[in-house]
């Protein structure tokens, strides 16, 4: 089994926020709290898969919430442009993970049944849940579909040699998290399981949730899925740009070989 490269390529951030966000009862709710906002490239040789899409400036002037970087044309540094991705990992359908699915024309979609399930089931008649989606992402999810272009999951599914998913919920009904054989061990890409370190390692949900048992079940599940804590990447945490090395450009980070410090 030949090891993967991972890279973590941020394409947005939004500064104004406090730990509230973050964080169920968090002692110091009102002290600002960063978010990063990540996709993940996985190389082996000519093969590339690609771990969520981000958002477009479009969403992100709808949101509120602008972008710095149009996340296929941030592939470039790593050799790549969005035509070149066939094999693209849905970790869940919010806005931030699939709202440029548009972008990557040639992409089949591997994501869970629950979550397609949820996304156009009823729970989208409550405002609350329906909140993080956004109906055209959904529907380019069911255009391709109908392309015969996403290959659904059931709990942990295979994806390539050395790439599993896992479905983990909480944060959304189909949440998956990712994990990837590299030289450093088993790496696993949480994504929302865990939006940041704090929410695994001390145990705190994040406010956006649909089943809180769930979501703190996950945390341990995320943890176990890497062979070291060092190797839990957490889905939106400005830390990660702070502990792994810097990839091809400032805002691209390589995670394979391991943080160079680990301040836990």
């Amino acid at each position: 089994m030949t090891d993967w490269h991972v890279h973590a390529v941020k394409y947005a951030d939004r500064n104004a926020r406090t730990r509230a966000d973050s964080f169920v009862f968090d002692d110091n709710h009102d002290a600002p709290h960063a978010m990063d906002y990540f996709i993940w490239v996985l190389q082996q040789g000519e093969e590339v898969i690609l771990i969520d899409t981000g958002y477009d400036a479009a969403e992100g002037l709808t949101r509120d919430r602008p972008i710095r970087r149009d996340p296929g044309e941030a592939l470039a540094p790593l050799g790549l442009s969005p035509v070149d991705i066939t094999t693209l990992i849905v970790t869940h359908l919010h806005y931030d993970h699939a709202g440029g699915l548009h972008l990557f024309p040639n992409a089949t979609l591997h994501m869970q049944a629950a979550e397609m399930a949820f996304a156009t089931g009823p729970c989208m008649c409550h405002d609350t849940l329906r909140m993080p989606y956004t109906a055209d992402h959904i529907c380019e999810a069911i255009k391709r579909l109908y392309a015969g272009r996403v290959i659904f999951h059931d709990g942990d599914g295979q994806v390539a040699d050395g790439v599993t998913v896992h479905r983990i919920g909480g944060h959304s009904r189909g949440l998956q998290a990712v994990q990837v054989k590299t030289t450093e061990g088993y790496m696993c890409l949480a994504s929302d399981a865990a939006h940041y370190y704090e929410n695994a390692f001390s145990n705190k949900p994040f406010p956006i949730v649909v089943d809180v048992e769930d979501m703190l079940a996950g945390f341990g599940k995320i943890v176990a899925l890497a062979s070291s804590p060092k190797l839990m990447i957490p889905g939106h945490d400005p830390l990660v740009r702070e502990i792994f090395p810097q990839g091809p450009s400032d805002f691209i980070h390589r995670l394979d070989k391991g943080p160079t410090r680990w301040p836990f």
